[in-house]
């Protein structure tokens, strides 16, 4: 079999354009930025924050194969190498990602939910990589250029295909999910989450359900038995071409059950019953919503055919990354400072994973646990209010100080008893001066807020302050 992720002819028909400059023999990869670009590569000139046409030059210095642009750029680019043209780029990518899935005979699964999106996708490539060559999307790459990518670069002999699948507004899911058609596909939680973009919470349901909408015929609806939505979903599925509905959680009643979780501070380890067959499994994660979506993680296994024992082996590496729970060990004043970094977004549901997981941390000899919490954004109305709730859920939660950054925090500040409050300041800027004056060996800091607050530049700074410890080192603590 050809290895090339596709070959010239191919791509240049999946995508509905016409080449110029010459066709590549073979397209090795795809790719959207140049920064990351390998030779081989076909790039593609999507319009973004920058116009992808920009780059084209720079992409093809650096060995792509060619570029794909659209026509209204076509002009005055044709000097520089091989160019597919199609009238639109988005349009031309949605088109090959047709291609892509119906070209492959991968078992697929589809991942969407208020929070847990982007965990549970990683979980489950850690579960079927074990079993079968396994495609998952890079990073959060769940929106209308991310989809369409990873469908482009999922190799032909693929077994497994993960897709994470998001949204802003109603509808962009089951266009997303049109293209996916998945066997299995995943609700993890509803939470008041873009309320800023939806009516109510039940509306966020209805657009979470949408995931159904495109499942293959036969296929499972996997959905959270303890969300209070659950039955809302549950017509979303009932409605589709699912020939199963799969419930997991805590709940009595749920197909795929946890008996019992066992939290520690590195690790979770779960006792559970996937359809009256039981199973003890490790994740090498801690956190109790990291535990139950797990079990989403095995009824998605069970639905496509795959080992469960397997899985249970494969999850047992998984680790916590970059912005969504990611431990580093620095060398602080008087011993080792634990960083969690939670800085890649944030809602009240994820906050109060985040919180509880800090509150399961282990602290060194005088140590505390300390939360620097940045605004949740996109909650409309009611943003002020979630974020006194959430003050008072932290006021009982086991933290020792809380350092807060941005006008809807302050309602969460006003919450707290004094003893609690560390520093409250507009920007992270100004909060990292007193932070960083206040932290000493033992504690353990945890950073969240919603990405476009930039509270991720104290966990750089933090870094960049402090140098890295040893991982024995958490034996001292």
């Amino acid at each position: 079999m050809n290895d090339a992720l596709w070959t010239g002819l191919e791509i240049l028909g999946a995508l509905g354009a016409r080449a110029h400059g010459g066709l590549p023999d073979t397209i090795s990869g795809v790719s959207i930025d140049t920064r990351t670009i390998a030779p081989g590569d076909l790039f593609c000139a999507l319009a973004g924050k920058r116009d992808g046409h920009e780059f084209v030059a720079d992409a093809l210095a650096k060995g792509a194969a060619a570029a794909l642009v659209d026509e209204a750029h076509f002009e005055a680019l044709s000097h520089l190498g091989p160019l597919l043209v199609a009238p639109d780029v988005l349009e031309a990518m949605r088109a090959a990602a047709r291609a892509a899935r119906a070209r492959t005979k991968a078992r697929i699964v589809a991942v969407t939910g208020s929070v847990g999106k982007t965990g549970t996708k990683e979980a489950l490539r850690l579960a079927l990589g074990k079993q079968g060559r396994t495609h998952a999307a890079v990073a959060s790459y769940n929106n209308h250029w991310g989809v369409p990518l990873t469908l482009m670069r999922m190799p032909r002999d693929s077994d497994f295909g993960i897709f994470e699948i998001g949204m802003s507004a109603p509808g962009e899911i089951a266009a997303l999910v049109e293209l996916v058609r998945p066997h299995a596909a995943i609700v993890t939680t509803v939470e008041p989450v873009h309320l800023e973009f939806f009516p109510s919470v039940e509306a966020i349901a209805d657009a979470k359900g949408e995931i159904f909408s495109a499942i293959e015929p036969g296929g499972a609806a996997i959905i959270n038995r303890d969300n209070p939505h659950f039955e809302r979903l549950k017509l979303h599925a009932a409605a589709s071409s699912a020939g199963s509905l799969v419930s997991f959680g805590e709940h009595e009643e749920a197909d795929v059950r946890a008996e019992r979780i066992i939290l520690k501070s590195d690790m979770t380890i779960v006792e559970a019953r996937v359809f009256g067959e039981a199973i003890t499994y490790r994740l090498g994660s801690p956190g109790r919503h990291v535990a139950l979506n797990s079990l989403a993680v095995m009824a998605a296994v069970k639905a496509l055919g795959a080992d469960i024992a397997l899985a249970g082996l494969g999850l047992g590496d998984l680790a916590p990354i970059a912005g969504r729970g990611e431990r580093t060990l620095m060398k602080g004043p008087g011993g080792t400072i634990t960083l969690v970094d939670e800085s890649f977004n944030a809602n009240p549901a994820s906050m109060r994973a985040a919180i509880n997981t800090l509150c399961e941390a282990d602290v060194g000899l005088r140590g505390r646990r300390i939360a620097v919490l940045a605004d949740m954004l996109e909650l409309g109305p009611d943003g002020p209010a979630l974020h006194r709730a959430l003050g008072e859920f932290v006021a009982e939660s086991g933290v020792n100080l809380v350092f807060a950054c941005g006008p809807l925090m302050k309602n969460l500040w006003q919450a707290l008893p004094p003893e609690m409050r560390g520093r409250y300041a507009q920007t992270p800027a100004e909060l990292e001066p007193e932070l960083f004056g206040e932290l000493r060996g033992g504690d353990v800091v945890m950073v969240k807020g919603s990405k476009s607050t930039y509270v991720s530049r104290i966990v750089t700074t933090l870094k960049e302050r402090y140098p890295r410890e040893a991982a024995h080192a958490e034996a001292d603590m």
